[in-house]
């Protein structure tokens, strides 16, 4: 695995955490901001060929 995928792996895994952590704690304008940028992560993964769900 190169770094760029090992890397967009982990910015997707920890997005999917912190975006878990906004909804836990009701912070609605944070899951907003998380959910967007896991889509914006996903999107990039899509157009690099990395499969998702290896993260």
């Amino acid at each position: 695995m190169d770094a760029f995928t090992a890397g967009l792996l982990q910015r997707i895994k920890a997005t999917q955490s912190d975006l878990s952590k906004a909804r836990e704690t009701g912070d609605d304008y944070l899951a907003d901001v998380e959910q967007a940028e896991l889509e914006d992560l996903q999107r990039l993964a899509a157009e690099h060929g990395v499969p998702v769900s290896a993260a």
